[in-house]
């Protein structure tokens, strides 16, 4: 079976528009109850994706369900963080996002990322380029580290040589940022501490922008196991790229 590139990302366009009701409706931001690190609009935010995408016979990995395998045979399994940076959400600091990619035989097909405070939306399909608002975006000029704002997670050791840096706290939405120009590149200074649906959506968002991703280890970023975790680090132009992937490697 092949699957239509449009029929999909209108399919992820959906589900973001489905999280973003459910959460619309929300009252409780809080703790879950069921884990230390789950809020219950992550919850409600996960239902709302398996009520879309089950049907249609995708399988989804999601941060709080796991891995349910298509119902469809040749169907795409879509990776999703239903609600990124749910931390944030918590404390009203405005910085999350829905992220969802779409991935074959091939590796990431479609993604949306949805920042759920100002109703920006990037998606981005395999070949085609990415999108800000339905507006091409695309990196094309990078500064010298001395000169670049890098966003952060985690504490690095010391200084990386970058210009300047930020920390917001929610991943998807930092490449992303990365991708659009806000941002010149991204490092994880914790260690492997990312699930793929942290990062996945924005990597193809990021890849299709012109922006080097890849993992501090040089491990395959594109795994559909919800046990292992990554160490992305991103950067506009290859330069910019590998600079900030020689100092995450020194630590």
């Amino acid at each position: 079976m092949t699957v239509d590139p449009e029929v999909v990302l209108s399919a992820l366009h959906e589900t973001a528009d489905a999280v973003v009701a459910v959460l619309a409706e929300q009252g409780d931001w809080g703790l879950s109850g069921h884990r230390s690190d789950q809020y219950a609009t992550d919850v409600v935010a996960d239902e709302a994706v398996h009520g879309l995408l089950d049907p249609l016979g995708y399988g989804v990995l999601s941060e709080e369900s796991g891995l349910s395998e298509p119902s469809v045979d040749g169907m795409p399994v879509i990776v999703v963080d239903p609600l990124d940076g749910s931390t944030n959400a918590s404390r009203g600091l405005p910085w999350y996002a829905t992220s969802l990619c779409a991935v074959d035989i091939d590796g990431p097909l479609a993604a949306v990322v949805v920042d759920l405070v100002s109703g920006t939306r990037y998606d981005a399909v395999r070949g085609w380029g990415a999108r800000r608002d339905g507006e091409p975006i695309r990196r094309t000029g990078a500064p010298p580290l001395s000169e670049a704002i890098i966003g952060l997670s985690g504490l690095p050791p010391r200084n990386l040589g970058w210009g300047q840096f930020r920390a917001f706290g929610a991943a998807a939405l930092d490449l992303c940022a990365v991708a659009d120009g806000r941002l010149d590149g991204y490092v994880d200074c914790s260690t492997d501490a990312h699930g793929v649906w942290d990062y996945l959506g924005a990597l193809l968002v990021c890849v299709e922008a012109g922006v080097e991703i890849a993992d501090a280890h040089g491990r395959d970023l594109c795994v559909l196991d919800p046990e292992m975790r990554r160490t992305p680090v991103a950067g506009v132009g290859l330069g910019l790229a590998e600079a900030l992937l020689a100092a995450r490697r020194t630590f």
